[in-house]
Formats: structure tokens, C-alpha cells, sequence
């Protein structure tokens, strides 16, 4: 009795200490958000001028992040809604609505009147209710000095026969946060966590709200147990049976003034109701300890549910804080978990049939099914760490490192053997390392689009959309890729003057515009031919390779040599695409 005594009286405190964190978090950030809230009104009424349904085909979307791409529940359709930029200088949001054919492999660009306001970090769910919604909830909105934020609260929902938008107003929902995660279970929207920042405050959520698509009301839920730490990023599935897996996320907690510590958590729960699914049933948290080969620690990662009752994990990012400054690791890994079996495993890529014979000559046949048991123990104990220099003929050292999961050595292999398997899987092509990117899966089919990386000091925004059959796991298919033209990376200045706000974080069409006039400038330059690097380049450098030729041209300037541009390149491409053995 004393210990448990003990134990209530504990997780009183800290829920007292949490709210006042909460209370103190919002008085700091009222003003930051009334300075925005004008600005998004500013951007609402102009919003509010468009007065019919507008849909036109349009080249691929922009680059982007931490926006939502989602499977239309009717077609053979993605949703990609919202997103942010950033160039080195500025914050861009968007709002714009984007549709991706997937048998025509075409986008389109479907403007509708009153929308929700631009942001990111929202999530978006769907359901196959009248011909299919889209439900957001939440995101943010920074100023374009990306100093400033605004949390929203609001939910809405997109009803896609009719293509028309509408905001759900119900009290009792969630506090203004971002990174939350958002699932459709049952007649039901669940969302997790997120967290709530300003200027010099921040506060981490590990709060539940249900909120009834039937009686489009809120309900907090209180379930029973010890359940997750506050948390964002997490990943969140839904079972079959109703219940709710949460793995993994990050938090960070000031430690003292000016310093915080950033915490990447690798535990799993189970959120589980005891009825039928009705807003009365009794929750409650229990710790899932699964077997197999986890994911190694990592934020940023994107999640989808798969075939065959797993869930799925892509990419990432494995921070290191070093006292001034923080690098990051990248990941572009598949990690699979087997709801049913309670199994992680990693994804890996078998080749297309025509390879796989390549390389079963001069050893046995190996079963072409290989069971998830089998792939579990070909895996290392623990990732790789592959880090890799960039030397560029200026004396420039760019030390870039990647974490592979994969297996770092392979049974051993004659030299005839190795000399196949590097033909048949060199030229593979595959997402480089990223973190933030957009996930949908289709018919069993994932896509992955856009996202970030980060090289030094710069980000890389990406807009390049992969596909890959996760029944077979055989090859990643390029579906559009990375345009290097698409890439600005302006340095800071601190004489720059301050420009208006409207046009920084407006986003959508006016950079749009302003891009479009900078292709129209840049015409000259698109003219002259590509550089046909050597022939020792070209043993290794693949079709979407050769993309770097093209990015390091164009963010190198018109004055560099091309022989300097060759050797970016090649070294870029080498360090992000070539196989880590």
C-alpha cells in the first residue's frame, strides 16, 4: 500500500508539474501567435477569392517535407496536401492540393476554394466515407525567418467526391500542436502526442483524443497503465482487432538554461480498448517488447501500413550533439513490423529473377522465398557505419556518414561470385539517405516522396518520388526524379534586409512564379550540353547517378570547371548511392 501510495502521488506531481509547464508555454507564446494569426488571416482572405473547383495537370510538386501524402481510399490516386521549404534564408508553407495519377504517372494540381491555412507537421487521415474524406488535423505555421510558430488546433476534412473543404468546429479537442500522430480506427480519428513550441518554450504531449466521425465529437481518453513518455515522431498503427502500437519518437527537456537534451526513445506500447469500439470503452496502455532486429535509434522517420498485417518504417535521421554544433546521420531503410507476430525485420531488396540467377551460379540454389524468420538471422548484430570524404579540388572536405543496417558481410563468396552480384546490383538505383519524406502505400505498393538530407551546414529539399513492391521487394522504381534545378540554397547574411512576411511565407504561387522565371533565365544554361564525365566514372554512376552532374552545375556557379564539376559530382553520387560494401 505504501508503495503504490507512493507511486500515485508521483504521477500527480509530475502531471501538476506538466500543466504548469503547459500554462507557462501558452502565456509565452500568446503574443508570437496573435503576430501570426494575423498573417494567416491575411493568407485566408486571399484564399477566400478563389470561388470554384480549379484541376489542371502541372508538373511534379515542388520540394518539400513534413507534409502528408496520402492513398485516395477509391482510386488509384495519392493526396499530397501542405509541406514546408526552407532555402538557407527563408520559410516557405504551403497548402496547395496535389494529385498523383499513379497508372498515368501524372500530377495534378486541384485548387479549391477556402482551404486550410498552409503548414506542416499536421497529419491527415482517410476514410471510405462518401466517396472518401481526407481528415487533417492540426501542423504548424513559422514565420519566414522560421523564428516564430504557430500550433494549430483546428480539424478539417476534404470530401473528396465533391471536392470541397470543411472545417469541423467541436469543442474538446486537442490543445495547437504539431508532430502529433493521427490514425483512422474504426468509426474513430486517435491522435498521440506532438509538441507545442515558441521562441523560448517548448512542451512534449503524451496525451489520447478520440474524435467520433459519427457524432463528430472529442473525447480525451484516460487510459489505464503506464504508457508512453511525452513524445512527437512517433510511429502510430492501427491492428486489425482495433487496438493501437506506438513505437519509438523524440522529446528533448531542458537540462539548464540555454541547453536542452534530445532524446530518441526505442520502446513500444499497445493501446487497447476493452469494448467494441464505442467512445465509453476503457483503454489501457500495456509494453510490447518485440522480437527480432529493431530499427536502429533514429527521428525523422516516415510510417505506412503494409501488407500482410505489418506496419513500416523508412529512413531517418540519427542526430549526434556535439557542444556547437549537430550531424547527422541518414537512413533510407525499410524496417518492417509484424503486428501479428510481434517481429521487426528488416527490409531487403531481393533483385529482379533475371539477377537472382546471375547470382546463384557456382553456389547452391537458394529458396527464392526466403521466410521474414530466415532474413532475421542473415542480419548483423548491429548497423554499420559507413563515413565517407568529400574532397573537392579546392581542398573542400565534406565528411559525410551513413548508417547501414544491412548486412555489412556476407557468407563468403568466390571472386566470381562477388564480380556477379556487383554487376547485377551496382546499377540499382534506390532513395538516398532522408529524413521528413512523405509515405503511401497502394495496392501493396509504397511510394516515397520528398524529403531532406543535409550535407554540412546545407539542406538538400528533395522532390523525387520511388516506388517499390513490398510483396516481391525486389527493386525501387524511379517514378520522377530529383530535379537539381529545383535546388536554392541562399547563406545567411546579417546585413540581408528583413523582407516583407507576406512574401516569404506565402509559398505557393508566388514561388511558383518566381521559379518559373528563373527557368526562363536559366534557358541559356539547360542549352549547352551535359559533361560527359570519363570513362571510369560512368562503371558506376547510374541514370538518376548522373542527376548529381546536373545538381553540383547548377549549385556551383557558371565559373566553375568542369572538370571540378565532374569531380562533385562523382564523388557525391558515390557517397550516397554506391553499395556500402
Amino acid at each position: 500500500m505504501g508503495k503504490k501510495g507512493k507511486r500515485e502521488k508521483k504521477g500527480k506531481g509530475a502531471e501538476k508539474t506538466a500543466a504548469k509547464m503547459e500554462k507557462k508555454v501558452s502565456r509565452r507564446a500568446k503574443k508570437e501567435e496573435e503576430d501570426l494569426e494575423a498573417l494567416i488571416a491575411e493568407f485566408q482572405s486571399l484564399d477566400a477569392k478563389k470561388t470554384q473547383v480549379i484541376e489542371s495537370s502541372c508538373p511534379p510538386p515542388s520540394p518539400r517535407l513534413n507534409g502528408s501524402l496520402s492513398p485516395h481510399p477509391e482510386k488509384d490516386e495519392l493526396i499530397l496536401f501542405g509541406g514546408e521549404y526552407f532555402n538557407g534564408q527563408k520559410t516557405y508553407l504551403y497548402n496547395e492540393l496535389y494529385i498523383y495519377n499513379i497508372r498515368k504517372n501524372s500530377w495534378s494540381k486541384v485548387e479549391i476554394p477556402n482551404p486550410p491555412p498552409r503548414r506542416c507537421a499536421h497529419q491527415a487521415a482517410v476514410v471510405p466515407t462518401a466517396g472518401g474524406q481526407l481528415w487533417v488535423f492540426g501542423g504548424e505555421f513559422a514565420s519566414p525567418n522560421g523564428e516564430q510558430f504557430y500550433h494549430y488546433k483546428d480539424l478539417w476534412v476534404l470530401h473528396l467526391a465533391t471536392k470541397t473543404w470543411e472545417q469541423i468546429k467541436a469543442s474538446g479537442g486537442p490543445s495547437g500542436r504539431s508532430g502529433h500522430r493521427m490514425v483512422a480506427c474504426k468509426r474513430q480519428l486517435i491522435i498521440f502526442g506532438g509538441f507545442h513550441e515558441s521562441a523560448r518554450d517548448y512542451i512534449y504531449y503524451n496525451d489520447v483524443y478520440a474524435f467520433n466521425l459519427d457524432s463528430f465529437t472529442w473525447s480525451k481518453l484516460a487510459p489505464s497503465g503506464i504508457g508512453p513518455a511525452p513524445r512527437s515522431g512517433c510511429q502510430m498503427a492501427t491492428t486489425p482487432e482495433g487496438s493501437i502500437i506506438i513505437y519509438g519518437g523524440y522529446s528533448k527537456q531542458r537540462i539548464k538554461k540555454d541547453v536542452d537534451k534530445g532524446t530518441l526513445h526505442t520502446d513500444m506500447f499497445l493501446l487497447k480498448t476493452e469494448g467494441a469500439g464505442k467512445e465509453e470503452d476503457k483503454w489501457a496502455w500495456s509494453r510490447l517488447n518485440p522480437s527480432g532486429v529493431k530499427p536502429t535509434p533514429r527521428s525523422g522517420f516516415s510510417v505506412a501500413i503494409g501488407p500482410n498485417n505489418r506496419s513500416l518504417l523508412f529512413g531517418g535521421v540519427h542526430d549526434e550533439e556535439e557542444e556547437e554544433s549537430i550531424e547527422g546521420d541518414f537512413f533510407n531503410d525499410i524496417y518492417f513490423y509484424d503486428m501479428g507476430k510481434n517481429r521487426w525485420f528488416p527490409g531487403q531488396l531481393k533483385g529482379p529473377k533475371s539477377e537472382k540467377r546471375k547470382r546463384r551460379r557456382g553456389r547452391q540454389a537458394e529458396a527464392e522465398g526466403v521466410d521474414d524468420e530466415e532474413m532475421e538471422k542473415q542480419q548483423p548484430q548491429g548497423p554499420v557505419e559507413v563515413v565517407k570524404e568529400v574532397v573537392t579540388e579546392d581542398g573542400t572536405v565534406m565528411t559525410i556518414k551513413q548508417v547501414i543496417s544491412g548486412p555489412a558481410e556476407e557468407k563468403e563468396k568466390s571472386e566470381s561470385e562477388e564480380e556477379e552480384e556487383d554487376g547485377a546490383l551496382g546499377q540499382q538505383v534506390e532513395p538516398c539517405p532522408r529524413s521528413n519524406a512523405m509515405l503511401a502505400v497502394k495496392h501493396g505498393i509504397l511510394y516515397v516522396y520528398g524529403g531532406m538530407f543535409e550535407v554540412g551546414d546545407r539542406q538538400f529539399t528533395l522532390s523525387d518520388l520511388y516506388s517499390i513492391d513490398l510483396h516481391k521487394m525486389e527493386e525501387w522504381k524511379v517514378l520522377v526524379e530529383m530535379d537539381p534545378k529545383a535546388q536554392e540554397w541562399l547563406e545567411e547574411s546579417e546585413s540581408d534586409e528583413e523582407e516583407d512576411d507576406t512574401e516569404g511565407a506565402e509559398g505557393g504561387e508566388e514561388e511558383e512564379e518566381s521559379s518559373e522565371e528563373e527557368s526562363e533565365d536559366e534557358g541559356g544554361e539547360e542549352q549547352h550540353p551535359s559533361v560527359q564525365p570519363g570513362e571510369e566514372h560512368m562503371d558506376y554512376l547510374s541514370r538518376t547517378e548522373q542527376y548529381w552532374i546536373k545538381f553540383a552545375r547548377s549549385n556551383m556557379g557558371p565559373d566553375a570547371k568542369e572538370k571540378k564539376v565532374v569531380k562533385v559530382a562523382h564523388a557525391m553520387a558515390k557517397t550516397f548511392y554506391e553499395d556500402s560494401a
